[in-house]
C-alpha cells in the first residue's frame, strides 16, 4: 500500500461525519458556514455575490460576519444540531481574507472537537498550506472549471493575483496552474481534497472528466460536479439536464469518486444538509469585487 492510500484510509472515519464529503454523513450530521470572507480575487462570469435573505446558492449571505460573531454563530448552531463541521465558503474567495484565518483561530480555541472545512477558488492556496496546517483545516474544496486556458477565458473575466489585474486566456492559465500547485501540496501536507466543478454544457461539458483523471492523480479525494445556476454573465446559458449531470458523473467516476447529494448551499448556511428543504427566490442586494 503506497502512501497516498494509506493516508487516504487514515482519513476515512473522520470523513463518515463529513456531511458535505460523505453521502452517508449527508442527512445525519451538520455543518455550519460562516461568512466572513467578503472579498474575492478572481470574477467567475457564473457568480453573482449578494447580501439577502432569499436566495439559495452559493455566494450569497444575508450579511458578511466578524470573527467575533462567527463563534456566536457556531455556539448557537451546536445547540440546535448536531454539528460537525464549522466551514468557509465565502461568500468572497476564503484565503482572500484574513477573517478567515482569524475565524480559525477561534475554532481551534473554543470549538477543537469540530472540523474546520473551507471552499477557495485555489489562486492562492500554494501560497497558505502552512498556516492552515497551523490552524489545523484539515478539509479543503477547490472550484476547478477547466484545464484548458482558452476554455477558462469564457469563464473567468479576471483573475487579480500579486497586485495585478490578468484577463481572458492569460488569466486562467494562472490560476489553473495554481489549482493544481495547490492541490498537490495540500494532499503532501496531508489535506483531504474534494474538487469541485460547475458544469457549464455550452462551455466545458468535454473538461469535465479530464479534470477528474488529472486531480485524482494529484490525490484529490472526491468530486462534486454541480449545476450551473444561470446568473451573473451566464445569465442566459442553459444549465445542464439531469441526463447531462449523471452522464458527466459517469465518465469521471472511473477515475475519482463522486459526491452526488451537493445542495449547492448559501455561504452562511447551517444545520443538517440532507433534511433541508431547496428554496428559490429573487435576489435583494448585489455586491462586487
Amino acid at each position: 500500500m503506497n502512501l497516498l492510500n494509506r493516508f487516504l484510509l487514515k482519513n476515512t472515519v473522520r470523513l463518515e461525519r463529513h456531511p458535505c464529503f460523505s453521502e452517508t454523513a449527508h442527512s445525519r450530521y451538520g455543518r455550519v458556514h460562516l461568512p466572513v470572507a467578503g472579498e474575492c480575487n478572481i470574477g467567475c462570469k457564473y457568480c453573482l455575490r449578494a447580501l439577502n435573505i432569499n436566495e439559495d446558492r452559493p455566494g450569497v449571505a444575508e450579511r458578511i460576519i466578524s470573527p467575533a460573531e462567527a463563534l456566536e454563530k457556531v455556539n448557537e448552531a451546536r445547540g440546535k444540531y448536531c454539528i460537525t463541521v464549522a466551514g468557509i465558503a465565502g461568500p468572497g474567495e476564503s484565503l482572500a481574507n484574513e477573517e478567515t484565518f482569524e475565524t480559525f483561530r477561534l475554532m481551534d480555541k473554543y470549538h477543537p472537537d469540530l472540523m474546520k472545512c473551507l471552499s477557495t477558488n485555489g489562486l492562492l492556496l500554494p501560497d497558505k498550506i502552512g498556516i492552515l496546517k497551523d490552524l489545523k483545516v484539515r478539509t479543503i474544496t477547490v472550484t476547478v472549471n477547466t484545464l484548458d486556458a482558452q476554455v477558462g477565458g469564457e469563464i473567468y473575466g479576471f483573475v487579480g493575483f500579486s497586485g495585478k489585474i490578468y484577463k481572458g486566456v492569460e488569466g486562467a492559465a494562472l490560476l489553473i496552474e495554481r489549482q493544481k500547485d495547490g492541490v498537490k501540496k495540500a494532499v503532501r501536507a496531508g489535506f483531504t481534497v474534494k474538487i469541485n466543478t460547475v458544469l457549464i454544457p455550452e462551455i466545458n461539458k468535454g473538461q469535465v472528466s479530464v479534470i477528474a483523471k488529472e486531480y485524482s492523480a494529484l490525490g484529490a479525494r472526491i468530486m462534486n460536479i454541480i449545476p450551473l445556476i444561470p446568473v451573473s454573465q451566464m445569465k442566459g446559458r442553459t444549465p445542464p439536464t439531469c441526463e447531462e449531470l449523471q452522464d458527466a458523473r459517469a465518465a469521471c467516476e472511473p477515475f475519482i469518486s463522486q459526491f452526488k447529494k451537493c445542495r449547492q448551499c448559501r455561504a452562511d448556511a447551517c444545520g443538517i444538509p440532507g433534511l433541508e428543504e431547496k428554496k428559490t427566490a429573487v435576489n435583494t442586494e448585489y455586491f462586487h469585487a
